[in-house]
């Protein structure tokens, strides 16, 4: 969805917003599009809020409203942790904590072709693209980017998985980056791939490391961003 740019809505940004607040006023329009994610409908000139969370934004152009919750709703271009339930001819079958289950084509592969399909066996975990998550439908997947590379698309082999809320998702995923992400990656050496879904993969050579951070990050939710660090150096005293 799309609409023009109030020059008052960034006094808005992080906010605490509930159910029926009018975020941005479009009645002073300025010559930037924007657009509008998760939580946040149009009525006229208002944009107001459906569900309570924090109003956010991202470069260059898009306001959603975050919340901790542990139900995640697809949206189309959200990078996703999914498990492979089932395979069939044309596609498998992919669990990604949705309404229902996903469709990920067998040709939705950089270079994909019938020669060549890949072997997911049930209870794998993929890090997939969605890309179509329309109302009443199977939302559908693809391990490809929008340029048809696989970019970080794939299988995740070995590691830990584990669930968070989608707020703590995007929190990890934001930009700059999170402190306790900041704080682990000056001390220890980890591969992290976090799903929007609230699912999150950790892996590292040791598995104290992959454990101390999978914890930290379970911990961090709550916590400030100097609340963070303490309780990373606390956990990093433990295998000292």
């Amino acid at each position: 969805m799309e609409s023009r740019q109030s020059s008052s809505s960034t006094s808005l940004v992080d906010k605490l917003v509930c159910p029926g607040d009018v975020v941005l006023d479009l009645s002073n329009l300025t010559n930037q599009t924007i657009k509008l994610g998760g939580g946040l409908y149009q009525d006229c000139d208002a944009i107001s809020v459906m569900k309570a969370g924090k109003l956010r934004f991202s470069k260059p152009n898009k306001y959603w409203v975050e919340s901790s919750q542990k139900r995640y709703v697809p949206h189309a271009e959200d990078s996703v942790l999914g498990i492979v339930v089932d395979s069939r001819s044309d596609n498998f079958l992919v669990d990604i904590k949705g309404p229902s289950l996903a469709f990920l084509p067998v040709l939705a592969f950089e270079g994909g072709t019938r020669r060549n399909i890949p072997k997911f066996e049930a209870g794998t975990l993929i890090y997939v693209r969605v890309v179509k998550a329309n109302p009443g439908m199977n939302p559908e997947l693809s391990c490809t980017d929008a340029t048809g590379r696989a970019a970080e698309y794939g299988a995740l082999k070995e590691g830990f998985m584990f669930e968070c809320s989608t707020g703590l998702s995007r929190t990890l995923l934001s930009s700059p980056t999170c402190p306790v992400l900041e704080a682990l990656g000056k001390k220890l050496s980890f591969e992290i791939a976090v799903g929007l879904n609230g699912r999150v993969w950790v892996n590292s050579a040791s598995p104290s490391t992959t454990i101390i951070v999978s914890n930290a990050i379970m911990n961090s939710e709550s916590l400030s961003g100097a609340q963070q660090r303490i309780m990373v150096e606390k956990l990093l005293q433990r295998i000292q």
